[in-house]
C-alpha cells in the first residue's frame, strides 16, 4: 500500500488545497492530510476547527484521512508509514 502525506496549516482550506488533495488522492492508496500547528503563526481557526473543515471538505474522497500533528514533518510521515510527501 502506497501512503502519501500532504501537510499544511489549512487555515482555512482553500480550493487550491482541494485541487491538490483530489489529484494527490489518485496517486496513492492512502492520502494523509496532516493539519499542522505552527507556533509562529496566529491561525484564524483552532486546530480542531481546521481538522473538522478539512474532514468535511474531503468526506467524498474515499482514501483520505485527516490527522492533526505537531511534530517534525519527517517524524509524522514515518509514523504514518508514508513513502511520498
Amino acid at each position: 500500500m502506497r501512503t502519501g502525506v500532504y501537510p499544511g496549516t489549512f487555515d482555512p482550506v482553500t480550493l487550491g488545497h482541494m485541487d491538490i488533495i483530489a489529484r494527490g488522492a489518485k496517486l496513492v492508496d492512502r492520502l494523509i492530510i496532516g493539519v499542522a500547528t505552527n507556533p509562529s503563526k496566529s491561525p484564524l481557526f483552532t486546530l480542531d476547527e481546521r481538522v473538522a473543515h478539512v474532514q468535511r471538505e474531503t468526506a467524498a474522497i474515499g482514501n483520505v484521512e485527516v490527522v492533526p500533528f505537531d511534530a517534525l514533518l519527517m517524524h509524522f510521515a514515518e509514523a504514518q508509514g508514508a513513502s511520498v510527501i
